[in-house]
């Protein structure tokens, strides 16, 4: 199919605006996602179409509440010490056994985005919490800034929250149901690579002990104890019950916004002293600039459907060889994500996703996904070593970009394994 076909017009034409808003004036992502879908809506003669751009704009509205919800969580176990109390748990408990410890960091710097499905939840709690536990343990600060970047960037695509993958499931109308291995699989083994990788041998040659300790002493101004963690735990045995008891006449589904909400109230019989309110307020606060950028895909995504762009995409990638529609994805994704992972998974995820359909689509949507997470890698936002960086205090952010040129290299070609593999495991897990 030739891009000179009106639909091929309008859909060029959105992106282009799209990128020159972000670009030339530097407004705002979902600004520029606006802007976009409002030009692609008047070249095809549809002038403002206000309904479209309304439903567009609740498209996402299940995402929404989940990272509203999930964040505010966060915040009640960041008010109450808990973050703090684990960390100074893991690594004194694996202290001894660094390979542990290795792991132990990388899947503390992932729990909050597998817990909201955003990378830079991750880099803004618990990265910014061990960074200096990992300059202190001999990393230098560049190499902690690319341990921090991974760690986050498997967060967001690591289970029970994928947001990438549940806007590609929004897409093409799949339930979100039986990721959870899947999206282990593709995140798991990475972690322990990276764990070991870039971790351990900083934390095998390091002795200073005390200097260690001493910070450690500043971070621990609460134990952990059983009562400090009950949010964790009423999280936890939630989570399990929507999941083993989901549908049986002894419980009621829940869903994930009343989960994480439930598990955040929680946090007030921790016997720890801190206004909800306030936490709520800056959660919301936090999530903003998220939460905008998934109402204008919405809107992007709503017009291409309406001009047909979005069936045009649909069909030339479908009318690609197979070894160009691999070339495609493992290029276009993290290229595209550079502006938006979250517009990535939904723009490029879906028309990829119905191409590669004679595979299973339950784990070839996982690999896309973590696909389109690469994009918080890419210049000119690299947004994960923007984030560590500034917890780091290094002044360039690229230099920390540049130390996580293979591990991203890494991620493309294990996602390309997993969906060329896709029908074996599924086999195997199923």
């Amino acid at each position: 199919m030739s891009w000179f076909w009106p639909e091929g017009f309008y859909a060029l034409l959105m992106v282009a605006v799209f990128f020159a808003v972000t670009f030339w004036l530097e407004l705002p992502i979902a600004v520029a996602m606006v802007f976009a879908s409002l030009a692609g809506a008047a070249a095809a003669g549809e002038g403002i179409p206000l309904r479209h751009l309304v439903e567009g704009e609740f498209g996402y509205l299940d995402t929404i509440m989940v990272i509203a919800s999930a964040m505010i969580f966060m915040k009640a176990a960041q008010r109450t010490g808990f973050l703090d109390a684990f960390a100074v748990w893991i690594i004194r408990r694996f202290r001894r056994m660094p390979a542990f410890l290795s792991l132990g960091i990388l899947l503390l710097i992932m729990a909050p985005g597998m817990i909201t499905g955003s990378s830079i939840a991750s880099v803004l709690t618990t990265g910014a919490l061990v960074a200096p536990v990992l300059v202190t343990l001999g990393l230098e600060p560049e190499r902690a800034g690319a341990v921090i970047s991974m760690g986050a960037l498997l967060g967001m695509v690591a289970p029970p929250v994928s947001i990438p993958a549940m806007i590609i499931c929004a897409g093409v109308d799949i339930p979100y149901v039986g990721f959870t291995v899947p999206l282990l699989i593709c995140t798991l083994p990475l972690a322990a690579l990276f764990a070991l990788a870039m971790v351990y041998p900083a934390i095998r040659r390091f002795e200073d002990e005390g200097a260690l300790e001493a910070q450690l002493e500043r971070m621990n101004a609460r134990p952990l104890t059983l009562r400090l963690s009950l949010p964790v735990l009423v999280l936890a045995a939630l989570i399990a019950a929507e999941q083993f008891l989901s549908g049986s006449r002894y419980w009621h589904f829940l869903g994930m916004p009343a989960i994480f909400l439930i598990a955040a109230a929680s946090a007030l019989l921790t016997g720890v002293r801190w206004n909800p309110m306030e936490a709520a307020a800056e959660a919301i606060d936090d999530s903003l600039p998220i939460m905008s950028v998934l109402m204008g895909v919405g809107m992007f995504i709503q017009v291409m459907t309406l001009v047909g762009a979005e069936g045009f995409v649909v069909v030339s990638a479908l009318s690609l060889p197979s070894w160009g529609l691999l070339a495609s994805v493992l290029i276009a994704m993290p290229l595209f994500g550079a502006i938006s992972a979250y517009g990535s998974a939904s723009v490029l995820g879906v028309p990829f996703l119905l191409a590669l359909s004679g595979h299973d689509v339950v784990i070839v949507a996982s690999a896309l996904g973590m696909l389109a997470s690469l994009g918080d890698l890419m210049p000119p936002g690299t947004l994960s070593p923007f984030f560590a960086a500034r917890a780091l205090g290094v002044e360039d952010r690229f230099r920390i970009a540049r130390r996580c040129l293979w591990p991203g290299v890494t991620v493309a070609l294990w996602c390309l394994a997993v969906i060329l593999m896709s029908d074996a495991i599924a086999r195997h897990i199923r």
